[in-house]
């Protein structure tokens, strides 16, 4: 029990912490060789645009986590991302499952490359739930800011930006945006030269999606 008890007070909470608390998000390390470390400013400026625009009070240190630690536990929002390979073992993939069904929140972006990947191993997390797609009038589109489905960042393939989620017993636990980059958005300005008005959408995308886990 000890080890979920952070993540359950967090939850308990809910919305008044989001506004009111101080605490911490961290990213995702895992292994198999994809670049978990991939938009290192992204998350930061992130928890930097929502403690100005939605009075939160996040830490701006945002510390790397595994996958299969104990640690996992002390964060109530985990952002995972990477263009390559993704593998968590049968303990890594176990532990994941019990942080999300804790009340713990994962958002994985896509960062061109990983797709193949991941949907096998969030088979491992969750063998019974699906990715579904996330219909465009859903609640995580219209927080503070109001959104007619994800908004597209970077252009890759040609394909449509798309949200998929995975629900356990009636809750989203996970949000997988794909063919958007909303990470790359998030970044310095100067790493990818995207036009202001995209990286305005990036951030505020990635506040609503910080406020809808928090709000569940």
């Amino acid at each position: 029990m000890n080890k979920y008890i952070s993540i359950l007070l967090f939850f308990f909470m809910g919305s008044f912490l989001f506004s009111q608390g101080t605490y911490q998000v961290a990213v995702l390390k895992y292994n198999g060789g994809g670049d978990y470390y991939a938009n290192p400013t992204s998350v930061p400026n992130l928890v930097e645009f929502c403690n100005k625009n939605l009075s939160t009070n996040i830490s701006k240190d945002v510390p790397y986590v595994d996958v299969g630690s104990k640690d996992l536990f002390n964060y109530p929002f985990v952002h995972m991302t990477g263009h390559g390979n993704v593998v968590f073992s049968n303990a890594e993939a176990q532990n994941l499952r019990t942080y999300l069904a804790a009340g713990g929140f994962l958002h994985i972006d896509d960062n061109y490359g990983m797709d193949q990947f991941i949907r096998v191993e969030l088979k491992k997390v969750f063998p019974n739930n699906e990715l579904i797609e996330l219909p465009s009038n859903h609640p995580i589109f219209n927080q503070k800011y109001k959104f007619n489905g994800l908004p597209k960042i970077h252009e890759h393939d040609d394909f449509p930006a798309q949200a998929f989620g995975i629900i356990v017993e009636g809750k989203l636990v996970c949000v997988y945006t794909y063919q958007t980059d909303l990470g790359d958005g998030w970044e310095d300005p100067a790493v990818h030269n995207d036009p202001p008005e995209k990286r305005k959408q990036a951030l505020q995308m990635g506040a609503n999606i910080f406020m809808y886990a928090f709000s569940r």
